[in-house]
Order: C-alpha cells, then structure tokens, then sequence
C-alpha cells in the first residue's frame, strides 16, 4: 500500500510540474506578444510632403535627426515630393532606406 501511494505522490508531482510548466512557457508567450505592441514603434503612415524632420526621424526607421533635415530642406527647396520613390533623390538616402521605410511613409 506505501509503494502504491508513494507512487501516486510522485506522478501527481510529476504531472504537476508538466502542468506547471506548460502555463509558464504560455504566460511567457503572451507576455512576449504583449511586450512586443508595446515596445515596438506603431507603423502609422506620416507624410513626407507636411512632416517635421523631428516627426520624419521618430516614424522612419534608419533616418536620425540630419537625415531628416536633409529630407525637410530637399522639401522647401524643390517643392512637395510626387512619389514616395522621390525620397531616393535627398542626398544620403538610398533605395534600402526607402524600401524599408515605404509601409511608414504617405504623401
């Protein structure tokens, strides 16, 4: 009778500790998901045509404060730009800029 009983206590530890486990790697996943939204930037289109070189450099990915400037002053000098693929004549910004950023940016 101890050894059946024994045996009982042991699975039901064992069994508990699959169970115990399976929500931990579960809450951790939902945790990751839900870290995930939080921290990573909202891909929100913002327009290339009526942006602060501030505003360009927080929404576009690769792109600091001077390259943005240089995106503004590109903007004032020749006028508002007619097609996303535009962005290719600012100086220092290049195709793989502009293909990573296309999904953030509008006119």
């Amino acid at each position: 009778m101890a050894k059946s009983t024994l045996y009982a206590l042991c699975l039901s530890l064992a069994l508990g500790g699959a169970l115990y486990q399976t929500a931990l790697h579960a809450e951790e996943a939902s945790a990751e998901a839900q870290a995930a939204q939080i921290f990573l930037p909202q891909q929100d289109q913002i327009s290339i045509n009526e942006a602060s070189a501030e505003q360009l450099s927080k929404v576009m990915n690769g792109v600091g404060l001077k390259k943005a400037q240089s995106i503004v002053s590109y903007r004032e000098q020749y006028g508002a730009f007619t097609a996303i693929e535009q962005l290719k004549e600012v100086p220092g910004i290049g195709n793989a800029l502009v293909e990573r950023n296309a999904s953030r940016l509008k006119l």
